[in-house]
């Protein structure tokens, strides 16, 4: 059963958590946060439309499979730490570079934001990989369980010793 309440919320809430965890992503690189964090956030955000409505609306709310997410994550990581070796430095070593801003200014980056972001893509992927998974096999279970009492009630009904 869908609460009213719960359904509203959610979509009101979704976009604040999921904008809150791209601060918390961002802010990570130099106080504390960063891709775990801010992608337990993100994962929140999507986990709470599942607890609302169903996992088919928290699915498609998400737009992306999951494991899309954590192999784009891994490879997002990987591809930071290989940054390093092209350059002829350690594995995973944190280069800088800026980028010209739009107003004339500069944006500092560095391959450990890019490593946070594989991470909090990771963390995404694998939390509702799993959250999705289970909520799935639970509504599969209850379909299971009321299809069997239906055909244990019909049965009853048409046996003739009753």
């Amino acid at each position: 059963m869908i609460s009213l309440i719960l359904a509203t919320a959610a979509r009101v809430v979704q976009p604040l958590l999921l904008l809150f965890s791209i601060f918390i992503l961002i802010r990570g690189h130099n106080a504390p946060g960063g891709g775990f964090a801010g992608g337990l956030v993100a994962a929140i955000a999507f986990i709470l439309l599942l607890m609302a409505y169903d996992p088919a609306t928290a699915r498609q709310s998400l737009r992306v499979n999951p494991r899309h997410l954590l192999a784009a994550g891994l490879l997002v990581a990987a591809a930071s730490g290989l940054a390093g070796l092209a350059i002829g430095e350690a594995f995973l070593a944190a280069i800088f570079f800026d980028l010209p801003a739009l107003a004339g200014g500069r944006v500092e980056l560095s391959t450990v934001f890019f490593f946070d972001v594989g991470v909090y893509l990771t963390v995404v992927g694998v939390t509702l990989t799993i959250v999705f998974t289970l909520a799935e096999a639970t509504e599969d279970e209850r379909a299971d369980a009321a299809r069997t009492a239906a055909l244990e009630e019909a049965s009853e009904r048409t046996r003739p010793w009753n």
